[in-house]
């Protein structure tokens, strides 16, 4: 089926039935993904056309025969490829919405995800439902019922609670460290060399660091951090421009990029959306 817009339509809420539950449907045609990051877990599922998913190093076709799941802070990009559209849903949980669900399920602990794309078509009808019903339906038992089940699904059929090789102990406590420096320190005007010179690394030892640990650069890695500081910031009603000043970022034109760039919607969008 070819698109029938040729513009780029998104749109986000969080979903008052389980808290720290967002949603975002999209309706893209030209949009790329740069790599971020989400503190969240990542379910989405493509309605139409298509698009080409980069995670752990490898790129897969993401459509409508594959359901794609990315564990909290996993770094992903996307690009349309050839695809003349991209219509997907998807849901994004916290920590908190994780910890609602697995009371739900009656268990204690996510499994994790060894993969991000699954065929299986079953999910992926079964996901299409429960966002369709948060979107438009007003039964909270159905909703949850939905909701409840297909994670369920999900976790039963591919979770694994074995974990990926870990970086050397070493390389996690310094990469870590760096982290901690990053956090506390987000809104200042941090340089790579103090960053390096803090960890007792040279800059390119840093920078390696950063993409064995995180896949990420380390300015690409602080660009995330700073988005999710704004997105504190506009969660509690803070004018854009102010968000994006005490985050660290220049003006708020360069949130507004980075934001687009890794969620595919705008500080605004999102500002809306949280206070609802």
């Amino acid at each position: 089926m070819a698109c029938q817009d040729p513009k780029n339509h998104s749109q986000y809420w969080w979903h008052p039935l389980v808290s720290g539950l967002s949603l975002l449907r999209a309706d893209f045609t030209t949009h790329e993904y740069r790599p971020h990051i989400h503190q969240a877990l990542v379910v989405a599922v493509t309605e139409q056309g298509g698009a080409i998913v980069n995670s752990r190093g490898t790129d897969a076709d993401c459509d409508p025969a594959s359901l794609f799941v990315f564990n909290p802070a996993e770094v992903q990009s996307a690009r349309m490829g050839g695809s003349q559209c991209w219509r997907y849903r998807s849901f994004y949980l916290t920590e908190r919405a994780i910890g609602q669900i697995l009371r739900g399920l009656g268990i204690t602990q996510m499994p994790g995800f060894m993969h991000n794309s699954f065929v299986d078509q079953d999910l992926i009808s079964g996901f299409l439902a429960p966002h369709r019903a948060l979107e438009t339906s007003n039964d909270t038992f159905q909703q949850r019922e939905l909701l409840i089940d297909q994670f369920g699904r999900l976790f039963q059929r591919h979770g694994d609670d074995r974990q990926s090789v870990p970086a050397m102990p070493r390389d996690l406590a310094l990469f870590r460290r760096a982290i901690g420096l990053m956090q506390a320190r987000f809104d200042d005007t941090l340089q790579l060399a103090g960053i390096a010179s803090a960890v007792g690394l040279s800059e390119f030892q840093l920078i390696d660091l950063f993409k064995r640990c995180a896949g990420l650069t380390p300015h690409a890695y602080l660009t995330q951090i700073r988005l999710y500081a704004a997105c504190s910031e506009l969660r509690r009603g803070r004018p854009i421009v102010e968000a994006a000043t005490s985050a660290g970022f220049y003006d708020q034109s360069a949130l507004t990029n980075h934001f687009k760039r890794s969620y595919g919607i705008t500080p605004r969008q999102y500002a809306i959306a949280a206070l609802r």
